[in-house]
């Protein structure tokens, strides 16, 4: 374990006003439709390069934080995911500010949050090596079952309807196969297009299903937009605290799958939240209760999103290869900085990473009084403020956020197109969330299911890369789970009823 130098280190008071200023920046950021986390990094990383590499890691670490925190305000409150981290928030978060619990619904983002940040952190402390070389061993026929893994998600995310589940998924994997294949670089479905070529851009498809739909309900109903059954009751830290302590082991579990689908390069919060999302609904005793405003539901994306920051930076630090998109800015900052990332950094610059870590312990600390401070006026602020300034403010920094990702009015028309198609599939009862998995996994899956086929088919061993495999295996068996489970719970409860009725 490091010496404590290294805490006294990052608990300095230039370190602590970096962090506390990276998780405020963050945090508005994130909040804000459009404008990811790793866009939070990238504007704010040219500020770092005069600073000493440890400040300069606990400030883009406490940004980051706070971004993936910050999606949760917009998720709950105006049912649009702040960023791809936080699209699973919505599908409790937002009925309980519809029922007039908004604030208690930040509160428990925010405490779950600091839960998965603190334990991300953990494992990044304690066991980054071991990890990083788990994460070394997937392939891509792993991601490939992983991408399968993820699809198998889609009965957790059909709310009652699996058919038009599973529809929503084909539609978005259709989507994520328009543009120039990754791998053989065959154009497809640009219908001559050059708009269409680069694909469709998973940010502004993201704004567009579930920012769009949002806006045109407002404009077209005249009721306020959140239910109003009282004031708002400050920040309900003592109701939140009873309920996450009662659900704690939810809390924990989520936090570990956050952080075990972080340290694999590419996967995300949004693959991380929905995983941890669907296995606390298995294993809740209230499944029915599950998108209806449900507190465990919000505990377990929010958890696990912001585990995959300490979980993210365990194979960008010790391998080099960035974890999550954000890490991949962070590590060019690290490049520019002169430190070299890899297996023996933990011994050559031990004094920057693990003031680091510590510095990352301490962010996430210090959000617990940010996020409530923010969360409790950004909730009133929406509550109270008038439709007119709503929708234009709204529309306004979607346009804007889906902009800025690559400069190109073109996704501006796709987001505005693909909203207007999601709003038509909501009135007849498809989801956004399958098709968004869909259209994540897709390219992930394609690419994994290519390259592993490629590399099959030349050593001439093509069902052994599949399916010989054992980290594939388990994958496969967790696979067989996630469909079966739900069979086998309802046969289970529907004997239980039958039993008690006798």
């Amino acid at each position: 374990m490091p010496g404590i130098e290294y805490l006294l280190e990052a608990l300095t008071l230039t370190n602590i006003m970096l962090a506390l200023g990276g998780v405020i920046a963050g945090t508005i950021i994130g909040s804000l439709p459009g404008l990811t986390a790793t866009m939070a990094v990238a504007v704010l990383v040219p500020i770092t390069f005069s600073m000493p590499p440890a400040s300069a890691l606990i400030l883009m670490g406490a940004i980051y934080t706070g971004a993936i925190y910050g999606g949760a305000y917009a998720a709950i409150l105006l049912n649009t995911p702040g960023t791809p981290s936080a699209i699973a928030t919505t599908f409790d978060g937002f009925p309980m500010a519809k029922r007039g619990d908004g604030d208690l619904a930040v509160t428990l983002a925010c405490l779950a949050s600091v839960t998965g940040g603190l334990v991300g952190a953990a494992f990044l402390l304690g066991l980054a090596p071991p990890l990083a070389e788990v994460a070394l061993a997937f392939g891509p026929v792993e991601y490939f079952w992983l991408a399968i893994f993820g699809l198998t998600l889609i009965s957790a995310l059909s709310e009652g309807n699996l058919l038009k589940g599973l529809i929503g998924a084909c539609f978005g994997l259709l989507l994520s196969s328009i543009g120039v294949a990754e791998i053989s670089a065959d154009v497809r479905f640009t219908f001559g297009s050059q708009v269409l070529l680069g694909g469709i851009e998973t940010v502004s498809a993201l704004i567009g299903l579930y920012c769009i739909p949002v806006l045109i309900d407002l404009v077209a109903t005249p009721d306020r937009h959140l239910k109003v059954t009282h004031q708002p009751k400050g920040f309900r830290l003592l109701e939140s605290l009873r309920i996450s302590w009662k659900y704690k082991f939810n809390l924990i579990r989520s936090s570990v799958i956050g952080t075990l689908v972080g340290i694999l390069p590419g996967a995300g919060g949004s693959i991380a939240g929905l995983v941890a999302y669907s296995e606390a609904r298995r294993a809740s005793k209230r499944t029915e209760h599950f998108g209806t405003g449900e507190p465990e539901g919000v505990q377990a994306t929010e958890s696990a999103n912001n585990a995959t920051v300490g979980g993210g930076f365990i194979p960008t630090l010790v391998l080099g290869i960035p974890g999550t998109p954000p890490d991949a800015v962070i590590l060019g900052a690290l490049l520019i900085q002169g430190v070299r990332t890899g297996p023996n950094l933990f011994t050559q610059e031990g004094s920057i990473v693990y003031t680091f870590i510590y510095g990352l312990f301490l962010a996430t600390v210090l959000m617990l009084p940010t996020g409530l401070v923010i969360g409790r006026y950004a909730y009133k602020t929406i509550v109270t403020v008038p439709k007119a300034m709503l929708v234009p403010t709204v529309a306004f920094m979607t346009i804007i956020g889906t902009y800025s990702i690559r400069n190109s009015i073109s996704d501006v028309i796709i987001m505005i197109t693909l909203g207007v198609i999601g709003w038509v599939l909501n009135r007849m009862g498809y989801s956004p969330s399958p098709i968004v998995l869909g259209l994540i996994l897709g390219r992930i899956a394609e690419q994994g299911f290519v390259q592993a086929w490629t590399i099959g088919a030349a050593t001439e061993e093509l069902f052994s890369m599949f399916f010989g495999r054992p980290i594939s295996l388990a994958i496969i068996a967790f696979i067989g789970l996630s469909l079966f489970y739900p069979l086998i719970r309802a046969r289970w409860i529907g004997r239980r009823r039958k039993v008690s009725a006798d």
